[in-house]
């Protein structure tokens, strides 16, 4: 199974602010902010969500096709992805602009405030998925994840016109798009993922409720943290799935994006969404433990090992089967 993976690509600089930011913030002063948190630790670590799910889904061995628009500064970062398992030729290089730049912050109990310059980012509504699908043979689905709103949007109206199956990943761009444009982004999508929080921003801005939303969708999941994920099916059977037991918790960004790398690269080997799921889920709780979204390592025995205490022996040999 071919994938193409749609959205943003940036490096991430992560700060450490060993206070709370609700101690910081005074209710009857919101309207007129201003601070500065001093940091004691900073990471320069590489990121975006396309470039973070390509990743995952390389270290599990599944070759996704990264598609999005970066710098020229992206040579060492393109080496990196190359290195594990990312198809990076359908990347554009912008001649003018520098890769995207995500900059965050976080608190002592794990909250976060962030800004995302875009970059290149603004480009990639310039690629045709034509041109990837006819590069790599064919593609049997598209990842549409947060990138350039305008990208996001061609590559959403381009999928239904050539009848690619695609998974609507809108996240961070919620927050800036409009109730028409979600709609659009979301019909007909053969998977739709969220958190609790923008499932609840999509029902209200696009004024439909789960049902209705679930009538335009094939699949709709959501990721409840530390509860797991909950996967809808039109006219099917809920299923819900656990997490496994963390060995700490050092840095929660990227957690999503590595449990749709797990969950993708479930759909690529062609298991249950429960096994697609359960896979997401510990590859999800690989990278909370870990500072940077593309620091961890995926050693097959350990992951393997963890894998079986949560979910059991019958879902680890399915998945041992495909893992490489």
């Amino acid at each position: 199974m071919r994938i193409a993976v749609t959205g943003s690509i940036a490096t991430d600089h992560l700060m450490t602010f060993p206070g709370r930011f609700s101690d910081q913030l005074v209710a009857d002063q919101l309207h007129t902010v201003s601070l500065s948190f001093l940091v004691d630790q900073l990471d320069v670590r590489r990121g975006g969500v396309a470039a973070n799910i390509a990743f995952g889904m390389g270290q599990l061995g599944t070759r996704p096709v990264l598609v999005g628009a970066a710098g020229a500064d992206f040579d060492e970062y393109r080496a990196w992805l190359d290195r594990h398992g990312v198809d990076t030729d359908s990347v554009r290089i912008s001649e003018t602009l520098h890769t995207a730049r995500f900059v965050c912050t976080t608190d002592a109990d794990h909250n976060q405030i962030g800004s995302f310059y875009t970059g290149a980012m603004s480009e990639a509504r310039l690629i045709e998925l034509k041109t990837v699908a006819d590069r790599v043979g064919g593609l049997d689905l598209v990842s549409i994840g947060a990138d350039d709103p305008e990208a996001m949007l061609r590559h959403t109206e381009e999928c239904r016109a050539r009848s690619i199956p695609f998974a609507a990943d809108f996240s961070q761009q919620i927050a800036r798009m409009n109730g028409d444009e979600i709609r659009i982004l979301l019909d007909g999508a053969t998977y739709l993922f969220s958190n609790e929080y923008e499932k609840g921003l999509i029902e209200t801005k696009t004024g439909w409720s789960d049902a209705e939303i679930l009538d335009r969708v094939g699949h709709r999941i959501t990721t409840l943290g530390a509860r797991g994920v909950r996967i809808e099916q039109a006219g099917g059977e809920t299923i819900e799935v656990g997490v496994p037991d963390e060995e700490r918790k050092a840095d929660p960004t990227g957690v999503g994006d590595a449990f749709r790398a797990g969950f993708l690269s479930g759909l690529a080997w062609g298991v249950s969404l429960e096994r697609a799921a359960q896979v997401g889920c510990m590859l999800a709780t690989l990278v909370i433990e870990t500072v940077g979204t593309q620091e961890y390592q995926l050693r097959r025995g350990h992951f393997m090992e963890r894998f079986t205490k949560a979910y059991g022996d019958e879902a680890a040999e399915e998945v041992q089967a495909h893992l490489r």
